[in-house]
Parts: C-alpha cells; sequence; structure tokens
C-alpha cells in the first residue's frame, strides 16, 4: 500500500477541507478507476494501485521546479498519486542537469526560477498573477500560465494532453531538443562549496576532449560520479560508459575482462567473449580502483593506450578500439609508484588530467545540502511523506568526522530517515549516529 497525506492533497488546491467530501470524491472519480484498494487513517490515505490500470498505461514524467520544497513536496505527491512519474529540483543549474540524464515530458515552473534554457514544455505557477509577467512567461516557452492556489483539474487536465501523440503538436509553441540517450544515469553533484566549484570546473574544461583523466580521492568521496559526469558532458555521451572495478576481479582473470578471450583460450572458455575494452568501443572506460591491478595487466593495457588496439587472450588477431579511459584509485599512486607496485608509464598515460575530489572534511558547508538531498531521495525511495530536519541536528551532522565521507553520509541519513518520526531532531541524530 502507499500513502499520501491530507494536507498534500488540500495544498494544491483539491477544492475542498472536508474529509467526507473527499472521501466520497475519490471514490466517485478517482478510486474506481485507478486504484484496487484504500483506506483513511490518521490524516492519511492509504492506497494500492489497480495493477491492471498501471501496467497498461505510460506514465507521463514531470519535473517540478519551485524554490519552495513544500511546494515541491506537494505537488510531486499529488501528482503521484495521479499516476504520474515526477522529479524535484530546487533551482535552474540543478534542473538542467537533470535534464541531461532524463527524458521529461513537462516540468511545473514557480514564476520567480529563470527557465528559458529549459527546452521542454513549461507550465509556469505564480502567486502573484499579472499581465506583464503572463506574457513573459508565453513567449518564454510556457504552454500555460496558472496562479496560486493551483486549479488541479485545470493543472491534471493540461498535463494528461502531453503524450507521445501530441508533442509534435506543441513542439511548434515549445521547440524540444532530443535528450541524450545513453546508458550512463547518474546523479546531480550536489554542493557549493569552493572545493566542489573547482570539481565542476574541471570536468566542464575536460570533458568535451579526448584526454585521459586520472581521477583521485578517498572511498566514499563520489569518484565514479565524477567519471559518468565526464562521460555525459563528452561528445561520446551517446557512446556505452563500461565500468570494470580491478580490485574486485581476480588477477587471472583481469585480462580475460579488459581484453576479452577467444573459445578454447583456457579451461573454462566455452566460447568467445569481448572484453570491456570492445564493449567501450566508441564511449568511455572507467577503471576504478586501478592501483590494485596487477603489473601483468597494467603492461597490456599501457599497450592498449599506446597503440589503441588489443588482443583477446588466446587470441593473435590486433583489434582497434576506439576508447576513452578514465581511471579512478583511492592510493597514494607515487607512492605505489615509489613501492614498484604500479607502472610509471602506465601513470603517465593515465594522468594527461588529474581531477582530486576533496573528502567531505574539507566541504563541510556541503553537508546541509547533500542531507537535503539525501532525505528526499530516501524518502521517494521507501514511499514515505519526505521528512523534515531541525536545523541543530544538521550542524551536528556537520561537525561529525565523516571517515567514510558521502557514502557513510547518505547511509546515515537513510538510517535516521527510517528510525524517526515525521521531523529529525537533534536527539534522533544523537540516538543513532556515532561519530
Amino acid at each position: 500500500m502507499c500513502r499520501i497525506s491530507f494536507s498534500a492533497l488540500f495544498d494544491v488546491g483539491i477544492g475542498s477541507n472536508s474529509f467526507d467530501h473527499l472521501h466520497n470524491k475519490l471514490k466517485r472519480r478517482i478510486f474506481r478507476r485507478y486504484y484496487a484498494a484504500y483506506a483513511t487513517h490518521n490524516n492519511f490515505l492509504y492506497y494500492k494501485v489497480n495493477a491492471n490500470y498501471s501496467h497498461k498505461q505510460t506514465m507521463t514524467k514531470i519535473l517540478i521546479l519551485f524554490h519552495q520544497r513544500s511546494m515541491r513536496n506537494s505537488l510531486s505527491e499529488r501528482l503521484r498519486f495521479e499516476n504520474f512519474a515526477t522529479d524535484e529540483a530546487s533551482d535552474e543549474n540543478q534542473a538542467q542537469e537533470m535534464c541531461e540524464t532524463t527524458e521529461y515530458d513537462a516540468a511545473i515552473v514557480g514564476s520567480d526560477i529563470e527557465c528559458s534554457a529549459l527546452h521542454l514544455p513549461k507550465i509556469v505557477v505564480t502567486d502573484k498573477p499579472a499581465l506583464e509577467s503572463a506574457v513573459t512567461a508565453l513567449r518564454s516557452g510556457a504552454i500555460d500560465y496558472l496562479s496560486m492556489p493551483i486549479d488541479m483539474n485545470m493543472l491534471l487536465e493540461r498535463l494528461r494532453t502531453i503524450s507521445t501523440d501530441n508533442v509534435q503538436q506543441i513542439a511548434h509553441r515549445c521547440p524540444r531538443h532530443h535528450t541524450r540517450r545513453t546508458n550512463c544515469a547518474t546523479q546531480p553533484i550536489i554542493g557549493k562549496s569552493e572545493a566542489i566549484e573547482r570539481v565542476r570546473q574541471l570536468i566542464g574544461r575536460v570533458a568535451p576532449s579526448n584526454a585521459r583523466v586520472l581521477v583521485l580521492g578517498e572511498n566514499g568521496t563520489g569518484k565514479e560520479l565524477v567519471a559518468r559526469w565526464l562521460h555525459l558532458k563528452s561528445h561520446r555521451s551517446e557512446a556505452p560508459f563500461v565500468e570494470v572495478n580491478c580490485a574486485a576481479i581476480p588477477a587471472e582473470l583481469i585480462e580475460s575482462e579488459l581484453f576479452g578471450h577467444e573459445k578454447g583460450s583456457f579451461t573454462s572458455a566455452v566460447k568467445q567473449r569481448k572484453g570491456k575494452f570492445e564493449l567501450a568501443d566508441g564511449g568511455t572506460l572507467f577503471m576504478d580502483e586501478i592501483g590494485d591491478m596487477s603489473l601483468s595487466a597494467q603492461a597490456k593495457v599501457l599497450r592498449a593506450l599506446q597503440e589503441n588496439k588489443i588482443t583477446r587472450v588466446g587470441g593473435d588477431r590486433d583489434i582497434p578500439v576506439d576508447v576513452r579511459v578514465v581511471a579512478a584509485t583511492n592510493k597514494d599512486i607515487r607512492h605505489e609508484i615509489a613501492l614498484g607496485h604500479f607502472r610509471e608509464d602506465l601513470y603517465h598515460r593515465l594522468s594527461v588530467i588529474e581531477i582530486d575530489v576533496p573528502p567531505l572534511r574539507e566541504r563541510r558547508s556541503d553537508i546541509g545540502l547533500l542531507v537535503d538531498h539525501f532525505i528526499e531521495e530516501v524518502c521517494s525511495r521507501h514511499s514515505v511523506a519526505t521528512k523534515r530536519i531541525d536545523n541543530e541536528a544538521v550542524a551536528m551532522l556537520s561537525d561529525m568526522p565523516w571517515t567514510g565521507n558521502i557514502r557513510e553520509l547518505h547511509n546515515v541519513v537513510e538510517r535516521l530517515v527510517i528510525l524517526s518520526d515525521e521531523r529529525i531532531t537533534a536527539n534522533t541524530v544523537r540516538l543513532y549516529c556515532h561519530a
């Protein structure tokens, strides 16, 4: 069973604050068609989607763009209740990053946000309706203009007309650029600190080139996220993004994993198999934990980078490959070279550009933003109403050492969401977080 709070229904203008009226209205207009069962308890409506209906329908995906979190939460809850898929953004930059990885059918946008760069149908919502602002919104590509409190019937009717059948009809008013399709789904890089801004700037400058990149940083800092954004912002974004964890593969299998093998080349090689280099042809190969690779495998990777060709295990034919390699490690790679554990010539091949991802303790000002993002993500994944967190609780989290960095913070936030009541308080942090 899923649930939605009555306050979420009322906040966006369902039209009545009478529970009895709402109960009858839902029964008559909504549940008979969409839902198999429902019940009310403690100001929450619990419902179960009719499986026959939901499997037949293609969910329209809506981006909700407002500065106010309460508005985003209320609209998102109500639209999900009406069988729309939703994502939320708090500003235009975050919205643009999300549009690079996800194709949306429309956006609902607050009038105080500049959104002309979003190339998709937009419905603008304002709490101060005026002719001038309406004209401005429509000229910037909006397909509709609504005032607060929102007339939900009008909004839902407008959203339901946005489907694959009529996108071209809307396109003459709102030209829609094709969203880049890639197997590299990712999350935005959260934070406004100077350290993370430097990382963003480096990604923006380096991504359009073919230069190899070595991403350095402690465990849990987000090295893989950096690699994915390097791919998404490059001209290879339509091609595959293939990742391999060099530490997770036994030394005797790493060459087969990277370069593939021919049938019969060893006992269990019952058929020919392409390796990661071939699978990533035209795209990006992300080699995580490259500092743990054996010296023999390092020599073959060096040859592949030098000659842009590989040879499968058990094969005698050179296979040309066009791959951009992004590598990552949590080790002090220069120290590994001094110990003889890593080839210096391979290091120089990989480190045309180095990006050092800062640990969380060096960007404590971002912890509040990360906590808010993780709360929304975890609550959405667990199908619960978005919880609020007290400022004192955020301050306590900001003072913790975070040796596991962002990965540890995410796990702690998920724990707090699951174990807390409607609010995450300082006492909740004391009970369930251990520095």
